[in-house]
């Protein structure tokens, strides 16, 4: 394995590789295919600071070659991650990292172990007859879209650096090239465990099973039977994250079994979007002609998904097949009533309720079904019902084309915040803090790439990571970044 050219870096990253040690078989080694002209982009100082890295040495000529796959530092053990995956309901017997690689794990300053992933370092052995490589739109939407989340308190990948390689990579036409360099609890799926699974290889189901315990759930370590709560933990964590993303308006694209983190953690920001006005079905992929992954379908997607997960596990939770299919079934059915309990949790602090009733349910949805048909952004919505708690109702009945149907919904809202006693100051404060101001709005974030992509112009890049590092904060000097596109806009889609 070739080193940096400058031994210096040895002291900029602790590696310390734990998949490539203890999981051999489940990858294979790579390393980056070299760059004509690697330049910084943009360079997290928050995040490094978080990774304990040294952030004035990455962030410089130097720090480009490392992120573009040029220098390997020490330490690095770079390696192409095998996985399968159900894409659509299709099943993929072998996919794996067709343009990333992991180049190793460090731990950061909060003792959690992290990896380090180049995405667009040039083809693997998994490319299946792809160029490996990355345009640099796709590179700033995914730092853009995973700071936003971040910022919006969802679990998340995030950006550490963004290059571009100074050589064009061949879509529809010439595109900038770009890599763009991910930190992550793990990049370990769904799909890593289906890859083995399908194959019968039970020994590395169980070894990468026993691996994700001891990283990701070390409390199960010691209990009688650690794959069925680890089965347990994941859809906790799962159904968790899946009402984070419902509560903003925020569309995946692409939850295909290989997309589903086993950390909890979203990740793959490819044809996601934010919705603006609320409708159950909206979709932006341009490859989800059928809906498939259409917002609504998103908890009834996680399940299903996590039902093949639950699958690979069988042999693991119970020798006898009757059995582990009875108790993995018994974990996937409870899903559902999971992701209900987290949704509507979030719903009730979306709506300033600070005690529990059990028509709760009932009133949220309510406000959705209000809205459904009205043309309401769903964002400003929910951010304008503080200000309706505060007697100003304008706001929150001009979204509606027609706001009837509010009206009455807001009479039942009412009675229930009466029996909910909080002064109207502290519950106004406390929506606003959970119903955000500012989310990557589609026409925006275009705009924001067209300008790097077309023009080499990062100022409206730089803005939005601006904005969205407040999305809870009024930032009146921004507010037209608050709005959705303007009526007759083109339908938004994705690639």
């Amino acid at each position: 394995m070739p080193h940096a050219e400058n031994n210096s870096d040895a002291r900029r990253f602790a590696f310390d590789n734990t998949y490539a040690r203890e999981l051999e078989g489940l990858y294979v080694p790579w390393k980056a295919a070299r760059v004509a002209q690697p330049a910084m982009v943009k360079f997290n100082h928050e995040l490094a600071e978080e990774l304990g890295l040294d952030v004035a040495f990455l962030d410089s000529e130097e720090g480009a070659r490392i992120f573009a796959g040029n220098d390997i530092p020490e330490g690095a053990l770079p390696l192409a991650q095998a996985y399968a995956g159900h894409q659509f309901g299709g099943f993929s017997p072998q996919l794996g990292d067709g343009r990333a690689l992991l180049l190793g794990e460090v731990i950061d300053r909060n003792g959690k172990r992290r990896d380090i992933q180049l995405k667009g370092s040039g083809p693997t052995p998994f490319s299946r007859r792809g160029d490996g490589r990355a345009a640099l739109g796709p590179v700033l939407r995914e730092y853009l879209i995973g700071e936003a989340m971040y910022r919006l308190g969802i679990p998340t990948t995030r950006a550490l650096a963004a290059v571009v390689t100074g050589e064009p990579v061949y879509r529809e036409g010439a595109l900038p090239g770009a890599v763009l360099t991910r930190v992550a609890a793990s990049h370990i799926r769904v799909g890593t465990f289906q890859l083995f699974a399908a194959r019968g290889e039970q020994d590395k189901v169980r070894r990468l099973a026993d691996y994700v315990v001891e990283r990701h759930y070390p409390e199960l370590k010691q209990h009688a039977n650690r794959y069925v709560e680890l089965l347990k933990h994941v859809c906790d964590r799962q159904a968790a994250l899946i009402a984070s993303w419902m509560h903003v308006g925020f569309i995946h694209g692409v939850m295909n079994t290989d997309n589903m983190a086993i950390s909890g953690e979203t990740i793959d920001y490819g044809p996601c979007a934010f919705m603006d006005r609320y409708d159950p079905a909206t979709v932006f992929s341009s490859i989800d002609t059928h809906g498939r992954y259409a917002y609504a379908n998103q908890p009834g997607i996680a399940q299903w998904n996590l039902a093949r997960f639950a699958e690979t596990l069988l042999p693991l939770i119970d020798a006898d097949n009757t059995r582990a299919i009875a108790r993995a079934t018994e974990v996937i059915h409870a899903f559902p009533d999971a992701y209900q309990r987290y949704w509507l949790a979030g719903m009730r602090a979306k709506l300033g309720l600070t005690t529990e009733e059990e028509a709760d349910l009932n009133l949220a949805s309510g406000f959705l079904a209000a809205m459904e048909g009205q043309k309401v952004d769903y964002t400003l919505a929910f951010r304008y019902l503080a200000d309706a708690v505060l007697g100003t109702e304008e706001a929150v009945r001009a979204v509606f084309a027609d706001p009837s149907a509010y009206d009455v919904w807001s009479g039942h809202w009412r009675a229930r915040l009466a029996r909910d006693a909080i002064d109207p100051i502290l519950r106004a404060q406390a929506m606003r803090r959970v119903n955000p101001v500012f989310i990557p709005r589609n026409h925006r974030v275009e705009e924001a790439l067209n300008a790097a992509v077309e023009r080499n112009d990062y100022a409206p890049f730089e803005l939005l990571l601006k904005i969205f590092s407040r999305p809870f904060d009024d930032q009146p000097e921004f507010a037209a970044f608050a709005e959705p596109a303007p009526e007759g806009s083109a339908r938004y889609q994705t690639f």
